[in-house]
């Protein structure tokens, strides 16, 4: 019995389809797991060590090298903030600070509610507007501690 929910197992048994070889697809098996459960499940990397003809520790070490990819269950939203030398000079750790106290979590936990994970994360390559921040691998142009509030307010609603 599949893991996957019927579409998605379907919408895997056809990346298949597209690769010479089965292990080559990986990543987009990864994403498809992550995307019904929300992190890469036991159950989820067993699935896809068997789609693609390898083993969970050949699934969870291609998982671990990508910080895309989660290991363990997170908050709704993943809000990353940079604190690579530009967005630090431009205030990336003090909103990394401010983002833990809004949010009521440490760095590299989740939200009470489960709504957010907090990463602290290395240059997001949008040094023009640093601090740099991401909602779940998106691109908010939220670089002030009264902008950052404004976009948590949002996302609650």
């Amino acid at each position: 019995m599949s893991h996957l929910r019927v579409d998605l197992r379907q919408r895997a048994e056809e990346l298949l389809l597209l690769y010479p070889r089965p292990r080559s697809a990986m990543l987009p098996l990864l994403h498809l797991v992550q995307e019904q459960d929300g992190y890469l499940s036991e159950a989820g990397i067993a699935e896809i060590a068997e789609l693609t003809g390898t083993t969970p520790a050949d699934v969870r070490g291609t998982a671990s090298f990508y910080d895309m990819f989660h290991l363990e269950p997170v908050g709704k939203y993943v809000v990353a903030v940079c604190t690579n030398i530009a967005c630090l000079m431009r205030g990336g750790q003090e909103l990394l600070e401010h983002a833990s106290s809004t949010l009521g979590c440490a760095v590299g936990a989740t939200s009470d509610d489960g709504l957010f994970t907090l990463e602290e994360t290395e240059c997001l390559a949008d040094c023009d507007v640093a601090p740099c921040v991401q909602v779940n691998h998106r691109y908010v142009r939220t670089t002030t501690p009264d902008t950052f509030d404004a976009l948590v307010s949002e996302l609650r609603n």
